[in-house]
């Protein structure tokens, strides 16, 4: 069972199978690039700053509700766009979820800078027909709160496509069994020619669509992609942010 799979299943689930899943799931080594397992670097919880009240959890109703992803501000013309995995928005089972909402900076039940209703979801059809995992990233905008739009808010990362990998990133994340993100650092690996990897622990259920942002703040990838970002908590993966991702972009913006 994917890891990101159950952050979007987590809703209607029963607890005790949640753990066992998570235990079965999330617990086991996954072969580095080298083919070899050993120690991964461990996520640790993350500093609140301006980068990071940029990524925030992404709630089902309300942030009462469950928690089911991770998502982040992306720069857009319209200064109101996210950035995040697409089954995180929209899988087979249960269509596509219109009642999410954003907290960005949120941290231990507070949401500092508001709660941000979800307007549109902009997906690929080859993702909404068939889950195609080349294309699982999506891109939602929200609506304005209190007459602010939440690039103006918080900022925003602007999209890095085509650059490439063996990146320097950091990546923050959301688990649903966290109050707090976490955070973890290092480069990007390849996947084959059209996915990409990132190498560290703690990437559990939740962490799902959490941005890969390089040193100068681009995101160039989020949690999704090949095996729906992971079979395990020590290896993501992200669909290669490249001419799709763009064209997206564009589509989003449009």
């Amino acid at each position: 069972m994917r890891r990101t799979e159950r952050a979007v299943r987590r809703a209607w689930w029963p607890a005790a199978l949640l753990l066992t899943i998570h235990c079965a799931a999330a617990c086991g080594p996954d072969p580095g690039p080298d083919g070899r397992t050993g120690p991964r670097p461990t996520a640790r919880p993350a500093v609140a700053g301006a980068t990071g009240d940029r990524i925030g959890a992404l709630f089902l109703g309300a942030v009462t509700g469950p928690r089911m992803c991770t998502a982040s501000v992306v720069a857009s013309p319209r200064h109101n766009l996210l950035v995040t995995a697409a089954h995180c928005v929209q899988t087979a089972e249960r269509g596509r979820f219109d009642d999410l909402v954003f907290a960005p900076g949120y941290r231990d039940g507070r949401t500092p800078y508001g709660v941000w209703p979800v307007t549109s979801i902009t997906v690929d059809p080859r993702w909404s027909l068939g889950e195609d995992p080349e294309y699982d990233v999506a891109f939602l905008t929200v609506a304005e709160v209190q007459g602010q739009r939440i690039e103006d808010r918080v900022g925003a990362n602007p999209l890095g496509t085509g650059l490439g990998v063996g990146l320097p990133v950091s990546v923050t994340g959301y688990p649903n069994d966290s109050g707090t993100p976490v955070t973890c650092s290092g480069r990007t690996g390849a996947q084959g020619p059209t996915q990409e990897r990132f190498e560290c622990s703690g990437y559990t259920v939740g962490t799902s669509g959490s941005p890969w942002l390089t040193e100068d703040g681009k995101v160039v990838g989020v949690i999704g992609g090949y095996q729906q970002g992971g079979n395990t908590d020590a290896t993501s993966y992200s669909i290669a942010f490249d001419r799709r991702v763009t064209e997206l972009y564009r589509l989003a913006t449009g």
